[in-house]
């Protein structure tokens, strides 16, 4: 007999998502630890929306909790994550992210000849900023930028220092081409900045004994686990977001095979993990508000569901990158954009919806903005009206 697929719908999937998100409500089970591993890390490279991210999906949580679990508890860790963005990712799933990671196949060279390293040179390179982010001796706390291109300097010669590399209008060090594969093989990830000035680490001060994990069994539980968030999802949907070759994503899932389960999605197929095809009952409803670069909506698919109509043209940048504007959801998809002006303690916010607000829904997002300023640790006003800030790059 052949068994037919799970049916699932687009609603109880939404509603499934944001119970897992811990945005049906906030959690009081979750730490920020825990709420960043149920969301396969949370987005860093603006330190404040991460910190928002991860502190809205707990119960009575405000960004010095984020903090705190960062650089003092160190149960947070701030690295190089998917795509070789910056993220907060539990300490404890760093074996298994940077086994994953370093597995993946390796990205096109987007450096020219002359810039980018040969392999035998980036091993090296690698190796060097180990032995100096890990050194006995060294700052604690990190090294800054100067500091270890003057160790890879003594080390591996002027080749991997030379200021050849185009970033930002200026000329960085070669090495720092190699940054995010070096945070990917697990000998690098940020420290606190001093100053002005970023730090780098070695993920061993976040993490005793750490190694990474087995590339195979780490790359197992990340599907898995990226299933449990944003499935039903295709092998083309974590290739995206993962920026992989979708091939590769395509012949994972088939190594996995018996580990999954194929699903129908209002007529489409998508993936979950064996055995889990339950949704709630009731969809989900009410407004919330969502960072810049939020996971729910980054690894969200798919877009043309996530982001209906309107909400496209106006959430969405033009090659269909999400997260470069703050989201509103409406009933648990994109409904609208906001924004947030800080000035000391005062928080301005300006909110777009794309749609008339019901009364009920005006109250909602009244408790949103209130949860805004719990969280980021201000005193808020909102204003209902247009966004005029354009999309953050």
């Amino acid at each position: 007999m052949i068994a037919h697929p799970a049916v699932l719908t687009w609603s109880g999937v939404t509603a499934r998502r944001m119970a897992r998100h811990a945005l049906a409500e906030p959690s009081a089970g979750l730490d920020p630890a825990g709420a960043a591993g149920l969301l396969c890390g949370a987005h860093a490279q603006i330190l404040t929306a991460a910190e928002f991210s991860v502190g809205r999906r707990i119960a009575g949580a405000t960004r010095a909790d984020v903090r705190r679990a960062l650089w003092e508890d160190r149960t947070l860790v701030k690295t190089f994550g998917p795509r070789g963005t910056v993220h907060l990712l539990a300490a404890a799933d760093l074996p298994m992210w940077t086994g994953a990671l370093s597995a993946l196949p390796p990205s096109a060279p987007v450096h020219p000849e002359g810039v980018r390293f040969t392999d035998g040179q980036a091993t090296e390179i690698i190796a060097a900023i180990s032995d100096a982010l890990a050194g006995a001796g060294l700052a604690a706390e990190g090294l800054t930028v100067d500091e270890v291109t003057e160790v890879i300097g003594e080390r591996c010669g002027p080749w991997a220092v030379e200021r050849t590399m185009d970033a930002f209008g200026d000329k960085w060090p070669r090495w720092r081409q190699l940054t995010s594969t070096a945070a990917h093989r697990g000998v690098l990830c940020f420290g606190p900045d001093r100053g002005r000035k970023v730090t780098y680490s070695h993920p061993r001060r976040w993490l005793t004994g750490f190694v990474p994990a087995d590339g195979d069994a780490a790359l197992r539980a990340l599907v898995l686990r990226y299933l449990h968030a944003y499935g039903p999802a295709t092998p083309r949907h974590f290739a995206r977001w993962l920026a992989i070759p979708p091939r590769y994503a395509t012949e994972l899932f088939g190594r996995l095979a018996g580990d999954l389960e194929r699903v129908d999605l209002d007529g489409e197929g998508g993936w979950v993990a064996a055995g889990d095809t339950g949704t709630p009952a009731e969809p989900h409803r009410g407004i919330r508000l969502l960072p810049y670069f939020d996971p729910y909506v980054v690894a969200g698919q798919p877009r043309d569901r996530l982001f209906p109509g309107a909400a496209a043209a106006r959430a969405l940048i033009p090659s269909g990158q999400a997260g470069n504007y703050p989201v509103v959801l409406v009933d648990g998809v994109a409904g609208g954009v906001w924004h947030q002006r800080r000035s000391g303690h005062k928080l301005a916010l300006t909110v777009e919806p794309l749609t008339e607000l019901t009364t009920a829904k005006r109250r909602q997002l009244d408790d949103e903005a209130a949860l805004v300023g719990t969280v980021m640790e201000a005193t808020v006003t909102l204003t209902i009206g247009p966004v005029t800030v354009g999309p953050h790059a």
